[in-house]
């Protein structure tokens, strides 16, 4: 993979604003939105290198592993999500190691679970992604409504709830996850955040991205990434 995909030192956050295309069946086509986040991870590549204070190369990891994602979901296009979400998940299993590759990996097979039976990802069902991925897919030995919480946290870019499959109604959080999901919305909330990105930040750092800054830096950068990509989509069709 191309290691020179990012742009110099930043200093902020950057994501990219353009909607994915959308597929033969009039959803989003899953390789233009990974494809898209793979853009703002490349965009970003040398603050998530810096921000990992170990090893210096996070950002390198995470723009090799969404373009391998794209890749994967580019040939399998005409599959089903639930099909290209698994196909994903087992090439990360295989053929990445690092530990952020496993909490994707988990997070696209959560996904697809969620995808079983949907013809197509529409801005009405594409919070389950982002949900599913950015939750890496880690549901908790507490039993209980965490995850509707964050749903309504989340909601979707027209404004419904995030709609919740067979897996979703039966995941849980802990308490301390919802403690910690709770206080990062409302510091997000404090620092002007709007609603949804506050949700997202929530969602981050109750999983296992948020148990460490600079997966947690990637988790934004991807997370805004999509939701502008989805919320792109939903005005295209509205």
């Amino acid at each position: 993979m191309n290691k020179n995909a990012g742009s110099g030192r930043k200093t902020s956050l950057k994501s990219n604003s353009a909607a994915g295309n959308t597929s033969s069946g009039g959803g989003l086509d899953l390789s233009s939105l990974f494809g898209i986040a793979a853009t703002a991870l490349g965009e970003n590549q040398q603050m998530l290198n810096q921000a990992d204070a170990q090893n210096g190369n996070h950002g390198d990891n995470m723009v090799q592993m969404f373009n391998m994602i794209t890749q994967v979901m580019a040939e399998h296009k005409g599959a089903s999500p639930d099909q290209q979400l698994s196909h994903a998940s087992e090439y990360l299993t295989r053929n990445s190691t690092s530990g952020s590759s496993k909490v994707y990996a988990q997070g696209l097979a959560h996904a697809a679970r969620q995808f079983q039976g949907q013809k197509s990802v529409t801005p009405e069902n594409a919070m389950m992604l982002v949900q599913s991925l950015l939750g890496g897919g880690q549901p908790s030995a507490q039993q209980g409504g965490g995850a509707d919480m964050l749903g309504s946290l989340l909601g979707s870019p027209g404004g419904q709830s995030v709609q919740s499959g067979p897996q979703a109604q039966n995941d849980g959080i802990g308490l301390g996850d919802l403690l910690n999901a709770g206080m990062a919305f409302m510091n997000a909330k404090n620092q002007g955040q709007d609603t949804l990105h506050a949700g997202l930040n929530a969602l981050i750092a109750a999983g296992p991205l948020g148990q460490s800054s600079h997966r947690q830096q990637s988790g934004q950068v991807i997370g805004n990434a999509l939701m502008q990509a989805i919320s792109g989509m939903a005005k295209q069709g509205s």
